[in-house]
This record gives structure tokens, sequence and C-alpha cells, in this order.
């Protein structure tokens, strides 16, 4: 058997016992569960899909293998022998085979016995990441597995994201929250100096990497942690290192647009990181200079708004930059009320395609309407942005949800509390912002926030 990108609900025959239909399946000692929250429906797919996961590795027993083969699949999937898989889709570059471990030495165990490693492969893929250091704990075979990353890149075929949010606050280092199982984890201690850990900082999430970028006492710095091998390393820096810019990332390649360089002269030189290569790419110049501004990607495309292109002037368009043609495209008027020097960069955020902004003057999230180049106000934020004029507030997309991170002061001490909304539920009046989580001991101001989906 093998799938591919979607599936159908699996229909399992009434005729079996409650004690088949509630099998867990465990491997090697290792409960590959996955727990329910309201938070992610596109996390939905680990529970349509758990008995589809059973069923492969029950496929050795035929009657599962006869019901398998009346029900409804998606057509990408291929039912065929047991003894010989092959995939329909194509395979990452990163070589397997049955029977072979990851450091390239033959092996005569399998991932998961009785399954062709191919099949096992794509089981783990849709385990929860949380779960992976666990499962690096069974043994060599699956410690060599999951330190290559080699799960990444085949989760990232097969269209599988989790999103986890990282957040560096006022009283707290930084931390991982995996919003599924509703779980904090504190990331290890950056090998940054102290001028490094003291100043202003910009951070980005690409691939399974996440930038911090800073200034240390030699001059701009990079540190990068890597999510497989759970560390953190210097990034190599850019072409022409700079801070303020704008930035976003697709997959695995980001880009970084504008900003300041240490000499303060505003740029308009734009660069594409590429976090498989770990390498640095000039990019075609802007239209215009300009520092302090954003970035995202939407429709395929890379665009930058609003920012400064000097102490004073604001600016109101936008740019849009075609990864194909590598060319630059200005869009007047994008930003309409453009960015004052005293606020932070627009605060925006891409859903499903659409982009959203958190007004830092009105308090008030709006939409941009893409064929008539404005903007329509859709609700208030459930936290104010103005205090502040925008900063120590985060606002980023979260899979199809819009995330806003913010601070409490309430009678128990300063609190981080994460609010989300899902655009496509209804608008303000029909649905309410939810509590994704709390975080207490944290102070009340965000320092950096970046979601990575992997």
């Amino acid at each position: 058997m093998v799938f591919r990108y979607s599936y159908e609900k699996l229909e399992i025959n009434k005729d079996y016992s409650d004690s088949e239909l509630e099998l867990m399946v465990a491997v090697q000692g290792c409960v590959l569960s996955q727990s329910s929250s309201s938070f992610d429906q596109s996390c939905g797919f680990f529970q349509k899909n758990w008995y589809l996961l059973v069923c492969f590795l029950l496929a050795k027993h035929g009657s599962w293998l006869n019901n398998i083969r009346k029900s409804n699949f998606d057509e990408d999937i291929c039912i065929s022998s047991l003894e010989h898989i092959v995939p329909k889709r194509s395979k990452p570059t990163v070589k397997t085979r049955s029977g072979g471990d990851y450091d390239g030495q033959a092996s005569s165990d399998c991932l998961l016995p009785g399954l062709h490693d191919d099949m096992a492969l794509d089981c783990l893929a849709w385990a929860c990441r949380s779960d992976y250091s666990s499962l690096a704990c069974l043994n060599k075979q699956f410690n060599l597995l999951i330190n290559s990353g080699y799960l990444y890149k085949l989760r990232r075929q097969l269209g599988i994201v989790e999103h986890w949010i990282y957040l560096a606050c006022s009283l707290m280092p930084w931390e991982a929250f995996d919003p599924v199982r509703q779980r904090w984890m504190r990331l290890p201690r950056m090998p940054c100096d102290e001028c490094f850990s003291c100043a202003d900082k910009e951070s980005l999430a690409v691939g399974t990497q996440l930038l911090v970028f800073g200034r240390e006492l030699s001059g701009f710095a990079i540190w990068m942690y890597n999510l497989v091998n759970r560390s953190w390393s210097r990034c190599p820096l850019m072409n022409l290192p700079r801070c303020l810019f704008g930035s976003s990332s697709q997959a695995e390649i980001a880009i970084v647009a504008g900003g300041s360089d240490k000499n303060g002269h505003v740029l308009k030189s734009a660069e594409l990181y590429n976090s498989e290569l770990g390498r640095w790419e000039a990019l075609p110049d802007m239209n215009l200079p300009r520092k302090m501004c954003s970035g995202f990607f939407m429709d395929g495309k890379f665009y930058v708004i609003g920012g400064m292109s000097s102490h004073t002037d604001s600016l109101k368009c936008g740019e849009e930059y075609n990864l194909e043609t590598r060319t630059w495209r200005r869009i007047r008027n994008m930003y309409p009320h453009g960015n004052r020097a005293t606020q932070s960069p627009p605060l925006v955020a891409v859903v499903n395609n659409q982009l959203y902004a958190a007004d830092q003057s009105t308090n008030q999230v709006k939409k941009y309407d893409k064929v008539n180049n404005a903007w329509n106000v859709v609700r208030t934020l459930p936290v104010r942005a103005d205090n502040y004029n925008g900063w120590g507030l985060a606002f980023k997309a979260c899979g199809d949800k819009l995330l806003v991170v913010g601070g409490h002061r309430g009678p128990e001490g300063e609190v981080i509390v994460l609010h989300f909304w899902c655009p496509e539920d209804g608008l303000a009046g029909e649905v309410d912002w939810d509590v994704l989580s709390v975080k207490e001991r944290a102070g009340a101001f965000v320092y950096n926030c970046a979601v990575m989906g992997c």
C-alpha cells in the first residue's frame, strides 16, 4: 500500500470489535498517539487518518487488507503487494532503502518490523513532531533518522505542517509552544555575547531553522536555532548585513528587503536565504530604499510595505517581487496611512493568501482588498496596540488562524496571552477571539515572535 498527499475518511467495517477499533499503535514501546485540539483544525488529519495508520501497521492481516481495498480512498492511493512497495510520489533527495541505516551502512533491521521502510517512513512522518525527541531515544536507527532531518523533508513533500510558536519576552528567554499538545518548551541558552543579548533583535523562522538577527560587539550577527539537532550555531551573514528590514519565509526560503546598514544608510537591496543550502543570494534592488518595513508572501510572490525612506519620510507604497521573473513592481497607496518613526513596522499577516494588518493607532484588524487596493475593518484587536505604538505585540499567521500575542498585567503579575481567530469562522460580531494559552512569569512585553511550520 502506498499513500500520497490526501485521504478520504477510512470506513471501518462494523463487524470489527471495539477492541480492534480502539487499538493504539506502539512502536517499540513508544505510543504514537495524536491528541485533539480545538486550536488547529488542520491537525485533524492526524485524527482522520488514525485508522489508516493502524491499517498500515497491521497490513499483514489479510482481512484488514480486503476491507481496505473496498474503501474509498483518494485517487493517489494504490493497493499493491505488501512484499514490494513502489511509492507513486517522487522521493526527497535523501536516499533511503529498505533495511538500510542512515549512516550508509547496510543493516538487516527495519524501522517497523513487518513493514517496508518506505511505508514506515510515511507513517512516522504523520506523527506529531513533539514525539520526535522520544522516538530518537528508541535505538540508534531511530536516532539517526530523527537527527538526519529526513522526516521534515518528507513531511514537506507530503504537505504535512504543524505550526509552533517561538517567543522571547521581557522576562523569558526563547521558548517554543506547541498548540496541539499545549506544551511550552524552553530552548537552550543562546551562546551569544552580552551585547547581542541586550540589543534589539529581529527573528525569522524558515524551514526548520529559527534565525535571530542582532548586533554583537564586532558588528551584525545572526544566530540560528536548528530544530533537527536542537542547538544554536552561527548563521552565515548576509552579503550586505543590515537591520530594520522587512522579511518573510516560504517553505525552505526566506527573503529580506531594505533595512539599514552599519552606517545608518537606508537600503533598497534584497537577499534570499536558502535554509537547505545555508546560503544568501543577492536579489535585484527594489525601486525605493526603505527601512522599518514589513514583508510577506502572498499568491506565490513576496511583498514589502510601509517603512521609512529616511528618518522623517514615511512610505505609503508597497512593492511586489516576482520570483520567476526576478522583477519588482511598485504598488501605490498599498499602505495609505504609512507608519511614523515612533511606530513599529506594519503588523501584517497572511492567512489563506489574504492579507491582514493590525492598526497600531486604532487597535483594529483590517483586511486588504486586492482588487481595489483598499483596506476594510473586520474587527478589533483583543489587546491594545496603541499603548506602545505597536511595539511589544506580535501579530502573526499560524496556519489558517490569526495569532495575536500580547502582555497583560493583572493582580497576580504579568503574563503573556496568546489569542487566535480563524477569519473563515466569521466576523467580529459572530466569533470572538479565543485564548490559546497564557504564559505566566514571562513579563508583559513581547520582544520577538516567529511561527515555524514544518
